[in-house]
């Protein structure tokens, strides 16, 4: 047995590769488009981590999503867990849950889905403004 990938559904195309793709840092590695079943798929990948993919599904004709939160989460490892937050904040994401442990985070996809970022290794030392930083919203 072997790990293909997760499927989440999107409202926005764009606004979710913007997310993770430009903010988050994954890489497109496949796309299909159906016509007659009227969606797109789109197969992202962290750099260097092909394999574990996650499936953005595009349903065309809108219909609207909620309990992302129900799905549980994605997890990534990242190097520098105050720099990819930096970044994400940066882009203007909402960090959900900061790195005050300096080794966890969460934050949302334009449709909720939340996500997990885990430091690589032995968490960072604690450090501002991320240790004082309270929770916003749900994660």
């Amino acid at each position: 047995m072997k790990y293909l990938h997760t499927m989440v559904r999107v409202t926005d195309i764009d606004a979710s590769l913007d997310f993770y793709c430009d903010k988050l840092g994954l890489k497109e590695v496949n796309r299909y488009d159906s016509e007659k079943g009227r969606f797109t798929l789109v197969f992202l990948a962290a750099p260097g981590d092909e394999e574990a993919q996650v499936e953005l599904t595009h349903n065309w004709d809108p219909e609207p999503y909620d309990g992302g939160r129900n799905f549980g989460h994605l997890a990534y490892e990242v190097d520098d867990i105050y720099a990819s937050c930096q970044r994400l904040m940066d882009g203007g994401v909402t960090i959900n849950r900061p790195p005050r442990d300096g080794h966890m985070a969460f934050v949302r996809s334009p449709d909720g889905i939340s996500i997990e970022l885990l430091q690589k290794g032995d968490a960072l030392a604690p450090a501002e403004p991320w240790a004082s930083m309270a929770n916003t919203g749900v994660w």
